[in-house]
């Protein structure tokens, strides 16, 4: 593959706009319909989310490289395409880029920023060797960008550490997954994921309990009377993917299946982002 590729392929773009766009859904759930006043603040929030993101998978491939020559021989690393110390520098860059990003909105999200990109790297660094624990890393990544939204708007809102306690539980249950779908590598490396110490069935229902406990918390923004019910069509779809994909991987728990799961559960993320997004706006008049 070309050089502008490679590193394209290497900073994950779909990933880094999730956590960009992660962080644009929490200063919507802070602000309202005010949200444009806030423009700025916004741009530089979901620069801040996508570039340090793009900074960790970077990292986390140069760590990898060595697992993923079995289980990806085709990233940009194991394949030749980038060398491990072009990816190091790669992540230099885009950890610079992020943190000044953060220091111009202000002081408190530089502080948020910096912590987050030092959980990042804990992972990749010895947290991944633990498995679960490693897990949970990641998993506090994807909801810090919720919380940083509020910070960037300086506002909060206490529907968004409900939704990132939604988000940590179900990307708990895709990392879960994922240890399904990279168990030969991981048992290579004596990496010690759910599916390496007690097997693929087991890890499938440890996913299951994730995404259920996820779906469990989904009615309370409603019930509180946190958001609009135009939460409610997004979020249904959200439940109902989760449910669905669960079930699949607790019928299958193959490492092919386990990877369709682990795709699936994307796609699901994306409505339930639109749910608080759609459910920060007003209430829908009663005639609909």
């Amino acid at each position: 593959m070309r050089k502008p590729i490679a590193f394209l392929k290497l900073l994950r773009p779909a990933n880094c706009f999730m956590m960009g766009f992660a962080v644009i859904v929490g200063a919507a759930l802070a602000t309202g319909t005010e949200i444009a006043e806030w423009w700025q603040n916004l741009i530089l929030g979901f620069l801040t989310g996508f570039l340090l993101t793009g900074a960790s998978m970077a990292i986390n491939d140069y760590y990898d490289r060595e697992i993923d020559a079995i289980n990806e021989p085709g990233r940009p690393i194991p394949s030749g395409a980038i060398t491990p110390s072009q990816a190091l520098a790669f992540a230099f860059l885009l950890t610079v880029a992020g943190l000044t990003a953060a220091l111009m909105t202000n002081l408190e999200c530089l502080a948020l920023a910096i912590i987050s990109w030092i959980i990042s790297v804990s992972y990749v660094t010895f947290g991944k060797q633990t498995g679960l624990f490693g897990n949970f890393l990641v998993s506090a990544c994807v909801s810090v960008p919720f919380i940083y939204g509020n910070f960037a708007v300086e506002k909060l809102n206490f529907a968004v550490f409900l939704f990132a306690a939604m988000a940590f539980l179900s990307n708990t249950g895709r990392e879960i997954t994922k240890g399904i779908v990279d168990i030969e590598g991981d048992r290579a490396k004596n990496i010690g994921t759910l599916a390496v110490r007690f097997g693929s069935k087991c890890a499938a229902w440890a996913a299951a309990i994730f995404y259920f406990a996820a779906v469990a918390l989904s009615p309370l923004p409603v019930i509180f009377g946190l958001v609009s019910l135009w939460f409610v069509p997004f979020v249904l779809i959200t439940d109902i993917g989760l449910i669905f994909s669960s079930l699949s991987l607790l019928r299958d728990f193959s490492r092919e299946n386990a990877r369709k799961v682990k795709n699936m559960v994307l796609v699901w993320f994306v409505f339930g982002l639109l749910a608080f997004i759609f459910g920060a706006f007003p209430q829908p008049p009663a005639s609909l």
